[in-house]
């Protein structure tokens, strides 16, 4: 009868192992993003006819990652990104290392993270500088818990120019996708 019942643990132990999904919470990954920012539009009016918006694009943010996820809460990652900010006509190629730290931690995820790194001059039309970036952001997964989609607020900061002089602030909405 003991060995009755030992079998059937055994057995149902092993049907319960086999049956849970593996769920990936450590790994390399990639990460695809685009961001931007926005302004109010000066030539604006209230109630007007010309379909103009309060909102206009002040500069868009194409973002490449690969990165490290160590656990359920901490990631890093190597980034590389083309800026272009339309107003000053400026443009930026940033490569920086990024953190990523999982706030609230549930089957989505609040996160917050940050970045510092350098402007590369890739031609006379690039600044070259330093930057840095804090952020916010929600975290949805796909139906496995594997790929994700990322929305949320960046704060970014430039220097570049003579002796690094210039400075240029940003909050920008990014909408990102990661495979894992």
């Amino acid at each position: 009868m003991k060995s009755i019942v030992l079998s059937c643990v055994l057995c149902c132990s092993l049907l319960t192992l086999f049956a849970q999904e593996d769920i990936k919470t450590n790994g390399l990954y990639y990460k695809i993003s685009v961001a931007t920012t926005l302004t109010t539009n000066e030539e604006y009016t209230l109630f007007n006819d010309d379909d103009e918006s309060f909102l206009a694009f002040n500069a868009v943010f194409i973002n490449n990652s690969i990165g490290y996820q160590f656990d359920n809460r901490a990631s890093i990652d190597l980034n590389g990104e083309y800026d272009h900010h339309s107003r000053k006509n400026l443009n930026f190629l940033p490569v920086f290392l990024g953190f990523n730290y999982n706030i609230l931690d549930f089957d989505d995820v609040l996160f917050i993270r940050g970045g510092y790194g350098r402007l590369l001059k890739a031609g006379k039309n690039f600044e070259k500088g330093t930057m840095y970036k804090v952020g916010i952001g929600y975290r949805t997964f796909d139906g496995n818990f594997k790929n994700s989609w990322l929305i949320g607020l960046d704060f970014n900061r430039k220097r570049f120019g003579y002796k690094q002089q210039e400075k240029l602030s940003s909050v920008s909405v990014f909408l990102e996708f990661m495979v894992f």
